[in-house]
């Protein structure tokens, strides 16, 4: 239980895959708007991260290694990824199509979302058991869904502020997303 905890803390504030590890900043940026896309955004990542997480793991352990096919690790996993997050976007369409308009084409992205296939495949690297390689991607997704909630919520309160026009967009969105990265450096001696 011990090390669960510390896998959890280590995951979501520690080694948060956007402000440490640098991973998932395209989705970061392009659906952290509105908190709305973001709360969105981050069910889906949660939900995919998750189960290609425990799909993965018995991937590699029962078919790859088995069969001399580490090699294809990679492959393999966008394919499952890929396949997720169809299932995903078909179930968001129609559960929620004003969500689905709103996400646009990044939905289609966490395909391609690095935070995705790192989590898979650093499982795997890190050795961890079946539990430690759950709660290590749902850790990861709620520290992704974490930084994307608060950037957006910090975006939209930027809207109503005073920002030099240079500044405006993006070039706010990074300042603040740098900010952050640098507060989470806080974390450090947590775990």
């Amino acid at each position: 239980m011990d090390s669960i905890f510390k896998i959890l803390i280590s995951t979501i504030f520690v080694n948060n895959y956007v402000f440490a590890k640098f991973l998932g900043i395209c989705p970061f940026f392009g659906v952290s708007n509105k908190t709305e896309t973001a709360t969105g955004m981050g069910i889906a990542v949660t939900f995919v991260v998750v189960i290609s997480s425990i799909i993965t793991y018995g991937i590699q352990y029962l078919i790859l290694e088995k069969f001399g096919l580490e090699y294809l690790q990679t492959i393999v996993f966008i394919l499952v990824i890929a396949s997720l997050v169809q299932f995903v976007e078909m179930a968001i369409k129609k559960l929620s199509p004003s969500l689905y308009n709103a996400m646009g084409v990044f939905l289609p992205l966490i395909t391609t979302n690095c935070v995705v296939l790192g989590v898979a495949v650093l499982n795997i690297q890190e050795g961890l058991t079946l539990i430690e390689t759950i709660f290590n991607g749902l850790g990861a997704s709620i520290g992704f869904f974490l930084a994307l909630i608060l950037l957006a919520a910090l975006r939209e309160k930027l809207e109503l502020a005073d920002v030099p026009k240079s500044l405006e967009g993006i070039p706010i969105a990074l300042v603040s997303a740098g900010l952050m990265a640098l507060a989470f450096t806080g974390f450090a001696g947590l775990v």
